[in-house]
């Protein structure tokens, strides 16, 4: 048996094909229940997926509003790469006899789906400053971070084999060009394994680096220049130009991000709201696949 949703048919292979989807993160999220339980359970949440997400598709062609063509056709193009090998010219079907028209009306289908989400997003309301300061308060530790370094270095690898005097002799070369008054971004590109963007490492945490790397540049100043030193890699020279000790970024650091992140869940609300509004309405029983 499969359903009758205001009136158009979807067959009960439907229901089990969104059942086989959802059965690998459903068996994570209810491990605790009878295996009869669970069959049934997945089966409901199966035929309400299929039955909102035919709701969706049945309100959103309503609009009859003009679509972009050329989307349209990049789409298909997507789904229908332009190789003559695996075309069949005959009846604008693939060799796997997929049919190119009903593909074409599918993406245009979904894509009328996605215009009416949009427009339910859109009439959201947008999170305020009091919703944003509480959730900042109450998410505090989500925007902790640990000490940062932003630091440059000169590095020398030694490799496996490699004469390790004779490395170390090269990158003396650049430190007696830093002690000389040279750039140090230019010395980096003259001389590092890594050149490039003046041997800048950005801005980095603790626990990110090696641990002989970390030793040495979190317990610099900025603007210090470091002695040659060891790493498992090989010789380096390190800089630092700026610290952040570990703490909570301000409000005004996140409230980008906190208030994408509501925004976001105040948009799923009003979708399933909508979702709700036409399941509340809609006409649905099960029903014999039609003769």
């Amino acid at each position: 048996m499969g359903l009758l949703i205001n009136g158009e048919y979807v067959d009960d292979a439907v229901i089990r094909q969104e059942a086989a989807a959802m059965r690998p993160r459903y068996e994570e999220m209810v491990e605790d229940l009878e295996p009869i339980a669970k069959e049934m359970q997945l089966r409901e949440w199966s035929r309400e997926n299929v039955i909102e997400r035919t709701l969706l598709r049945q309100e959103a062609m309503k609009d009859t509003a003009p679509l972009s063509q050329e989307e349209i056709d990049e789409r298909l193009t997507a789904m229908f790469p332009p190789a003559g090998d695996l075309e069949n010219c005959e009846a604008g079907t693939t060799r796997a006899g997929v049919d190119k028209d009903a593909a074409r009306k599918d993406i245009e289908a979904q894509m009328r789906v996605e215009k009416l989400i949009r427009a339910v997003g859109e009439k959201a309301p947008k999170p305020n400053k009091k919703e944003i300061s509480e959730f900042y308060k109450a998410n505090k530790e989500r925007f902790w971070i640990p000490p940062m370094v932003h630091a440059s270095h000169v590095v020398k690898n030694v490799a496996e084999g490699a004469d390790e005097n004779e490395v170390l002799e090269e990158i003396k070369k650049a430190e007696a060009e830093i002690k000389a008054g040279a750039p140090f971004n230019e010395v980096a590109d003259k001389y590092s394994d890594c050149a490039g963007q003046g041997g800048s490492l950005g801005w980095f945490p603790a626990g990110e680096m090696v641990e002989e790397f970390e030793a040495i540049v979190f317990q610099m100043k900025p603007g210090q220049v470091s002695d040659i030193f060891r790493s498992v890699f090989g010789w380096h020279i390190a800089t630092v130009h700026e610290t952040k000790p570990e703490g909570t970024r301000a409000l005004d650091e996140v409230k980008e991000q906190i208030e994408s992140e509501l925004s976001r869940e105040k948009q799923e609300k009003a979708l399933e709201d909508f979702v709700d509004q036409l399941r509340a309405k809609a006409d649905v029983k099960t029903a014999k696949k039609p003769q």
